[in-house]
């Protein structure tokens, strides 16, 4: 009976190692494929966090080239109403006829509430748009509906003509303003030297004579309005719109004073970055050149060994002889001294 217990268990036991050894092979089967697994692991996390990455990239170019889209629509529009506003204006100056000029000063009206719309998405997307011009549209969008709502009469007739060819003005202005402002910053952008939401001054020296002149045609606008005030059948518009074409003069003339010089200051700045950039570039190529020139040179990497050699051996006798009197120090030192008679 002891026996065959031990038999059975015998073979037991042989069949429990056969598992084990099965299972060993069956965890070393496991681990070669956890192995497979967590490296497959790895290389989809790391394609995911590119993905991620390069859809953020190309999510913020989108949104970039949105934002620049959105602003060349916001010159296109403001030269297209102006263009249709001239045209208004030319055909009320040879018709003379109240219906068009009601459709202008309503187009005046319709047109400064759509530019302060816009001017505020402008504003979010980040472009520099100073105060005063979002408040000059503002009050000039209340100098339309003033306008709009100006009785026909003497006084508004005496008047009339010169808004008319005020507004032409403004059109031509307008489209000078588009056509040069947007090939200089086009190239300037092309060169990476501008943002695409700024405004540059490099057009400047020509428009500000164009810009100065509509100012001044601003105040005198309101000069001519001070003078109607006198006039008997005169209306409540007259004076409210004296005050308008004051404040939009000398607001604008003290803006445009106060902003020229800070733009002068910051073209120059950024001038001086660019000139001391291309230094930087001109003395690191200058010297790699003469580095080069200088390995290739035999004879200078003689003359240069030749020069050297001397130093070299100097520093190197004078190395060897220190180390010749550490030596003879330590010997002299081992030398036992002559003894004591006690």
């Amino acid at each position: 009976m002891d026996n065959t217990e031990l038999a059975q268990s015998l073979k037991d036991w042989a069949e429990l190692s056969q598992e084990y050894a099965g299972l060993q092979d069956l965890h070393k089967k496991y681990l070669i494929k956890l192995q497979e697994a967590l490296a497959l692991q790895r290389k989809c996390v790391a394609g995911v966090n590119h993905q991620r990455y390069r859809l953020k990239a190309t999510d913020k170019l989108l949104k970039h080239k949105a934002k620049y889209d959105y602003k060349d629509q916001y010159e296109r529009f403001k030269l297209i109403v102006n263009l249709v506003g001239c045209v208004l204006a030319c055909i009320s100056l040879y018709f003379n006829m109240r219906v068009f000029d009601l459709m202008f000063m309503f187009l005046t009206v319709w047109y400064y509430c759509t530019l302060t719309i816009r001017e505020s998405i402008l504003k979010v997307n980040g472009s520099r748009i100073k105060g005063w011009w979002r408040l000059h549209h503002f009050i000039s969008t209340f100098a339309g509906g003033v306008l709009l709502i100006w009785p026909d009469g003497e006084v508004y007739l005496s008047f009339r003509n010169q808004l008319m060819w005020f507004n032409v003005y403004l059109a031509f202005l307008q489209y000078l303003q588009f056509a040069y402002q947007r090939g200089v910053l086009y190239r300037l952008r092309s060169l990476g030297e501008r943002n695409d939401m700024d405004i540059t001054i490099d057009g400047l020296g020509f428009l500000l004579p164009f810009l100065y002149a509509g100012y001044i045609f601003q105040l005198y606008n309101a000069y001519v309005l001070f003078h109607l005030t006198y006039h008997p059948q005169y209306t409540w518009q007259v004076p409210c719109l004296c005050l308008v074409f004051t404040v939009l003069g000398l607001g604008n003339i003290i803006t445009t004073s106060l902003t020229i010089p800070l733009k002068i200051s910051e073209h120059r700045k950024g001038l001086l970055k660019l000139r001391f950039t291309r230094l930087d570039k001109y003395f690191w190529t200058h010297r790699k050149r003469r580095d080069s020139e200088a390995v290739n040179n035999k004879k200078y990497l003689e003359d240069v060994e030749r020069i050297l050699r001397p130093a070299t051996d100097t520093l190197v006798e004078s190395s060897s002889s220190s180390s010749m009197d550490e030596d003879t120090s330590e010997n002299i030192k081992d030398i036992p001294g002559p003894k004591k008679n006690n």
